[in-house]
């Protein structure tokens, strides 16, 4: 399954993956996808998937990795370092951050105060492994956590 459905659904893969699991645990789903981004990888093993490949595997090697999964082997690319993930607050201060806010209206948006932001903001910095708000944006972007500006 892909994770990008739009033409067809209005949920995207994973969403969907999780509903026909909840329904049907023993199907064996796999992602394939071009958005091959840790976050994604990780929601798709949290949900129950038994892989997660990305569309430009060589077609050998897929059919060798859909093989091995119809075994009974789960399949998820280790290679890529996995950070800590984001609460849901930490994606909603990147989010806003990258759409131009700043702090004290940041603060003001969320209802909390300009402390408990740089607090917020002190472990996006540790979790992302960066030391900016410019950096932690753009490694968001890059890890899937927001989405690309447009």
């Amino acid at each position: 399954m892909d994770i990008n459905l739009k033409n067809i659904t209005s949920e995207d893969g994973l969403e969907l993956a999780k509903r026909l699991l909840y329904h049907h645990p023993e199907q064996k789903i796999v992602i394939l996808s071009g958005y091959d981004l840790p976050v994604y990888r990780s929601e798709a093993q949290k949900i129950g998937a038994k892989g997660f490949i990305n569309k430009n595997t060589e077609p050998e090697k897929l059919i060798a990795l859909l093989s091995q999964i119809a075994q009974g082997k789960i399949i998820f690319n280790r290679e890529i370092l996995f950070l800590e993930e984001l609460t849901y607050c930490e994606k909603q201060i990147l989010q806003l951050i990258a759409n131009g806010l700043k702090r004290k209206e940041i603060a003001n948006t969320l209802y909390i105060s300009e402390r408990t932001l740089s607090n917020h903001l002190q472990h996006i910095f540790e979790k992302l492994d960066v030391s900016s708000s410019v950096e932690a944006v753009t490694k968001a972007i890059q890890l899937g956590y927001i989405p690309p500006i447009c």
